[in-house]
């Protein structure tokens, strides 16, 4: 009789189904939680479960976005606008492509995004968006296209010897470049860093606190002061800039290389060699830099043979790292 009973209730209870916002609101939660693999698959159970649904498309793009991986993002947001008019999707493609450096076509979807949005959600960022392009392509501080031949040759001379850490040559070079061009801001920070490096490292770390609290936003600040308060096993001045870099993807190629280095050179590898991934090869192999700190992302994620690989076209490139310790050494 009890079984009989049992039986009956079963057959009454309505069996739970997750529907797509069910789905959705799981892949939020864990976004938030920056749980990105786990919010992925949330959200992909969600559109299986609602595939006509763009906002639930939409947020994937931008959990993609978060992580990197910027051309599966743009996969997603074209097909959502092959079948409807999501404007967002325009804001968003043109972040994407501004990170990727494509900056041409950065501009065109966020001019699309300013012609045909109505709620202006996004309209304040793309228009921030549109200046930052040209001032990339007019240069972060208006030095860098600047034709001076005197300031080239002491940035050319500067660069080679901070690549090759030759330290006691750079710092008088750097010295006499901040008396001469005073408005070069990015001299004042390769001059921290190479004092740093020097011993120095107490005046260094002063003179970044000082740089920082004129422009708290400044890139080179946060990655000089992570650098140093790592070295000084500062864990907690250290935690406060790396955290200022994680979620930082600069439109900048070299801005992009100066993170990357940062995180390899802190401990960050994975994030690190995301990174490095992410760069295009073109415009950063003129660094010796890049294969130094690549290779060694590359061989702590456990990739023996592509660490290798680097290391070996960055020594045929420059036989003085070939002077060095490889990682794996």
């Amino acid at each position: 009789m009890q079984q009989v009973k049992q039986k009956e209730k079963l057959k009454n209870i309505i069996p739970f189904i997750p529907e797509g916002d069910f789905y959705f609101t799981k892949g939020i939660e864990a976004f938030q939680k920056r749980k990105f693999e786990l919010a992925i698959k949330w959200m992909n159970k969600a559109i299986e479960a609602k595939p006509k649904e763009t906002l639930y498309a939409c947020q994937l793009s931008i959990i993609y976005t978060e992580i990197g991986q910027y051309h599966k993002a743009n996969q997603l947001l074209t097909n959502i606008l092959k079948s409807t008019t999501y404007v967002d999707c325009y804001y968003l493609l043109a972040n994407n492509y501004a990170h990727l450096g494509l900056l041409n076509d950065a501009r065109k979807y966020a001019n699309l995004y300013l012609e045909k949005t109505t709620d202006d959600e996004f309209k304040e960022e793309a228009e921030n968006l549109l200046q930052l392009i040209d001032i990339g392509e007019n240069d972060d501080d208006g030095w860098e296209l600047d034709h001076e031949d005197e300031l080239l040759i002491y940035q050319e001379t500067a660069f080679y010897h901070m690549e090759n850490c030759e330290w006691e040559k750079v710092i008088p070079l750097l010295e006499e470049m901040m008396t001469l061009f005073p408005e070069h801001k990015t001299t004042k920070h390769d001059y921290a860093h190479a004092l740093f490096f020097s011993g120095y490292e107490e005046e260094a770390v002063e003179m970044e606190l000082e740089l920082l609290q004129v422009d708290p936003n400044t890139l080179y600040c946060h990655t000089n002061l992570a650098l140093f308060f790592y070295k000084l096993n500062k864990k907690e001045a250290y935690k406060a800039n790396i955290q200022a870099l994680l979620n930082v993807y600069p439109i900048h190629e070299q801005q992009q290389l100066r993170i990357a280095i940062t995180l390899v050179r802190t401990g960050y590898y994975k994030e690190a060699y995301q990174r490095f991934c992410m760069l295009s090869k073109g415009i950063v192999t003129d660094q010796l830099s890049y294969y130094r700190w690549f290779s060694v992302a590359a061989f702590h994620m456990g990739k023996t043979f592509k660490a290798t690989s680097i290391w070996e076209e960055g020594c045929r490139k420059y036989p003085q790292l070939s002077q060095e310790k490889s990682p794996w050494q």
